[in-house]
């Protein structure tokens, strides 16, 4: 049987992701969430789909309790904007991670998760600014990759167009002016 070096890698890889599973909540959460919202949050950060609508309910009840016992920590009202978000609550997610920004502005998970729930809403601009302060946070090669790729989608979706407000439809609604995709623009300039 001959092991390669990748094989070897891989499970020291494997090895090494088990602990940090194991070690996932940081020790200050330790006394504020029970087994089963830590277990649950393990769940959600793995695959967000996988919770039912009860078990995202229970979730973001634990996580508000925890937040009102512990409010100093910021990064429970991360979680908590998170789970909201998970439970498709985006406006009390917005405020969560919000307060969380204001709380700790130099917390680079607070921002990068704002400007993320910023950039789903596609209120572009707003997350640029914020994705661009976590970047300046980050404290490691990943936190900044993690930035970096968020920045780049939000800077395609602005190049696109799909950002909200402005004035792009507004006339368009007034005077009730039929809108032209992008391949009927490309079809009449071929046209002509």
């Amino acid at each position: 049987m001959n092991i390669t070096r990748r094989e070897i890698e891989m499970e020291t890889d494997d090895r090494a992701l088990a602990v940090a599973e194991r070690q996932a909540m940081p020790s200050a959460f330790s006394g504020t969430l029970n087994s089963s919202a830590s277990h649950q949050l393990e769940r959600m950060f793995r695959d967000p789909r996988v919770l039912e609508a009860g078990e995202r309910a229970h979730l973001v009840t634990q996580l508000r309790a925890a937040v009102e016992l512990r409010p100093e920590i910021a990064e429970l009202r991360v979680l908590l904007g998170m789970a909201l978000c998970v439970d498709l609550q985006a406006q009390q997610a917005m405020e969560e991670l919000r307060i969380a920004v204001e709380q700790a502005p130099d917390s680079f998970i607070a921002r990068l998760k704002y400007g993320e729930l910023l950039m789903r809403l596609r209120i572009c601009q707003r997350a640029a600014e914020e994705t661009h302060q976590a970047a300046v946070l980050a404290a490691n090669a990943a936190q900044s990759e993690l930035a970096r790729r968020q920045a780049a989608t939000i800077r395609t979706m602005m190049r696109e167009g799909v950002e909200r407000g402005g004035y792009g439809g507004l006339l368009s609604r007034v005077f009730r002016l039929p809108r032209r995709s992008r391949q009927q623009k490309a079809l009449l300039a071929v046209t002509k």
